[in-house]
């Protein structure tokens, strides 16, 4: 590439800091490149110019980077992780490398500043070439003439390029990535563009995660727990879904995504227990929780943490040593809840301060040294793991005066301790429930606040169970349990209610078609129970025994289990006078016919049916007269169950029965998996219904003679009328 034509690619300076320029260039529409640096020498040789003999050894190259004698050969591409921030964080091999290379390319904003290279220059040496890569665009706007996404494609082709060049002529290039290159990183977009023509190795990092968990000072995820890492660009009802579904969540790029962040985390109920780490391991870190954090004030470089639910490994409630070793000059934390490089910026750090710092924490207890003693003594007021862990962030946030009281002074996080009347029972052998503070529990915490102690506080030991063995231990917990029918819903997660998702947080049992117990989180300790859809009457059985043993059990059905659903099989069954004494619940969901119908606007705004075309429960003659009862009446109809793999001929016999009392041209809405991921929904006329487009997800919605199919710019409308053309009777409203 000759200089005329890479000239928006910057030109050269010198490695030395003093003489590093850190403007940026512009040229047009074309990407933009800071300097891409020279050597002291005039015409620097395509060698190092330095024999790895005379460098000093912390810079040599290993064996496999070392250049080759032949000055034609191609230098090597290394995508060099660098850890989150802290130079210390940085590897060693790392650190080799980044000496020991020709070139050092790193990218920026165009305001010139780059944190890689502020991480990497301790470990850089005189004499290295820079290629400093400045993004023509980040958040702000560009006139290219292929928007964002062409600018950005062309900065990053121009920068391989420019790299190519070096490693043609025989220079190792490393490539500064903070974190790991491979991790949300601009690395990757240059090692797709140049790892098939050159050699490339990959120097792992620290990530961003990892820092800010040992910021927060707490497990982030253990055994069986999965963690999801999250970008904050996501939409936010996406983001929602996905805090749902998740134990544990990291959400990386945050900035101006922040207020969608807080909304997702409040509206999937895990605000309450999610942290924010800023700059996490470097001198400028701060620890707070997501809830506390003004949208203004927060960076790129920034992560949200949701850490797993409670340990299920708890500390032993024995002393565990005395006060722990500060961080001075290191950024390695100590074992302690919080880390100690967030209290050495602290205004309230200094040893003088009579304040407590949180040193330990147990499955129930914060221990406080005293900064005079330097010893450990346990707080007399007893605390939930999750709550132990706010306040050991609380006290140790690098930019947040501390505001924990002298020890056995209430602090506004610790609860008192329960009665002994109110302790734990003892559970033999498998516990149901982990404590309901349990982070891994959004459903329980929608409204922000924290949920109230469990009366189990048992480690978890066990998810799924077999539905033909009941928990043999289950009296043991409690004498009396309950049994709550709740309806998920027919889709997506915002539609289950926050009453129904509190009933599945409390649960120790949940008894359920396997197809809807896979759309509720798993929470550590809380037992499954599913099975096929053909045993309502077992399944409701199962439940009362498990209740009437002590359980607290959720049956789950979708849409509203009042509506074809398990709240007629549960009370059916209760109705036994074995289970006298039981509780029973029902918790509403919102129907599949509701939800079918606002799609499309109000075709079930007058009278209207519902009917199910099973015929498993009842014989067909029974559905045929019962579509003819409401087909003569003119009445709407709702038209649940409508086909399957086994049945298929129903929905041919059902358009030809109506049809003999509607017209042709009656609307028919399909609605399928409607609130779910491959939602879609049509309008035809009755005489138009394919019963090949009918298939167990879909609830059809077939029109009266009142209901009108209109056109509009937001597609098809439907809407059944509440007045009677031939009555001319205009209704009151709210009639």
């Amino acid at each position: 590439m000759t200089d005329s034509a890479s000239h928006t690619l910057g030109h050269t300076a010198q490695s030395d800091h003093a003489a590093r320029p850190d403007h940026a260039t512009q040229s047009g529409h074309g990407a933009q490149f800071g300097h891409a640096a020279q050597s002291d020498r005039a015409e620097r040789p395509d060698q190092a110019g330095q024999s790895d003999a005379a460098r000093p050894d912390h810079t040599a190259l290993p064996d496999d980077a070392a250049e080759t004698e032949s000055p034609t050969a191609p230098g090597k591409l290394w995508g060099v992780g660098l850890g989150p921030g802290d130079p210390e964080l940085v590897t060693v091999k790392a650190a080799q490398i980044i000496g020991a290379a020709d070139v050092i390319a790193f990218h920026s904003a165009r305001h010139g500043r780059s944190i890689s290279r502020s991480i990497a220059a301790p470990y850089m040496r005189p004499g290295q070439l820079e290629e400093h890569l400045v993004y023509p665009v980040t958040t702000e706007t560009t006139d290219h003439p292929g928007g964002y996404q062409g600018a950005i494609d062309e900065f990053y082709e121009q920068a391989a390029e420019r790299l190519a060049h070096h490693l043609a002529a025989g220079r190792s290039v490393a490539l500064l990535a903070a974190g790991d290159p491979l991790f949300y990183s601009s690395y990757m977009h240059m090692h797709r563009r140049l790892a098939d023509r050159f050699e490339a190795e990959i120097i792992p990092g620290i990530t961003s995660v990892s820092a800010a968990s040992a910021a927060l000072g707490t497990p982030l995820v253990e055994g069986e727990q999965v963690l999801t890492v999250l970008p904050g660009t996501m939409p936010v009802d996406e983001l929602t879904r996905r805090l749902r579904d998740t134990e544990a969540a990291a959400i990386m790029k945050l900035g101006r995504t922040y207020p969608g962040v807080r909304q997702a985390l409040s509206d999937s109920g895990r605000l309450a227990d999610a942290y924010y780490v800023e700059r996490a391991s470097s001198t400028r870190q701060r620890v707070l929780r997501a809830a506390d954090v003004a949208d203004a004030d927060v960076p790129y470089f920034s992560i949200t943490l949701v850490p797993g639910p409670t340990p299920t490994t708890p500390l032993p409630l024995a002393d565990r040593g005395s006060e722990p070793t500060r961080r001075e000059s290191s950024s390695v934390h100590s074992a302690s809840v919080e880390p100690e490089s967030a209290q050495q910026d602290s205004p309230n750090s200094h040893p003088s301060s009579a304040e407590p710092r949180a040193v330990g924490q147990d499955s129930h207890h914060l221990r406080l040294a005293s900064p005079r003693s330097g010893s450990a003594q346990q707080n007399s007021s007893h605390l939930d793991p999750a709550t132990a862990r706010s306040e050991a962030v609380r006290q140790n946030s690098s930019h947040a005066p501390s505001t924990s009281k002298a020890a056995g002074q209430e602090s506004p996080f610790l609860r008192p301790a329960a009665p002994d009347t109110q302790a734990a029972p003892q559970i033999s052998h498998h516990p149901l429930s982990a404590s309901r503070t349990s982070r891994m529990e959004p459903l329980a915490q929608e409204r922000d606040t924290p949920s109230a102690p469990s009366d189990l506080t048992s480690p978890a030991t066990s998810v799924d169970s077999d539905p033909t063995h009941p928990t043999e231990d289950i009296g043991a917990q409690s004498k009396t349990g309950q049994v709550v029918v709740v309806g998920l819903g027919p889709g997506a997660a915002e539609w289950t209610t926050t009453e129904v998702r509190e009933a599945l947080a409390d649960a120790t049992d949940l008894v359920g078609y396997t197809t809807y117990l896979n759309r509720v989180p798993e929470r550590p300790g809380q037992r499954r129970h599913a099975s096929d859809n053909r045993v309502e009457s077992e399944r409701a059985a199962m439940a009362l025994d498990l209740a009437k043993r002590g359980a607290r059990v959720a049956v789950v059905s979708s849409g509203d289990p009042g509506v074809f659903a398990m709240a007629a099989a549960v009370l059916e069954e209760a109705a036994d006078p074995q289970w006298r004494g039981v509780p029973v619940r029902v918790l509403p969901g919102l129907t599949a016919a509701n939800a079918v119908a606002s799609r499309v606007g109000a075709p079930l705004g007058h009278d209207y049916a519902m009917i199910s075309l099973s015929d498993r429960l009842k014989p067909w003659e029974v559905v045929a007269q019962r579509l003819s009862a409401v087909a003569a009446a003119d009445m709407a109809i709702a038209v649940y169950n409508p086909a399957s793999s086994q049945r298929t001929w129903q929905v041919g016999a059902m358009r030809d029965l109506l049809l003999e009392h509607r017209k042709p041209d009656t609307p028919v809405v399909l609605g399928r998996d409607v609130g779910g991921p491959t939602e879609s929904v049509r309008v035809v006329s009755l005489a138009e219904l394919d019963p090949a487009e009918v298939d167990m997800r879909t609830l059809l919605i077939i029109g009266a003679s009142t209901t009108a199919a209109v056109a509009t710019d937001q597609g098809v409308r439907v809407y059944t009328s509440r007045r009677y053309a031939c009555t001319g009777d205009v209704p009151r409203s709210g009639a």
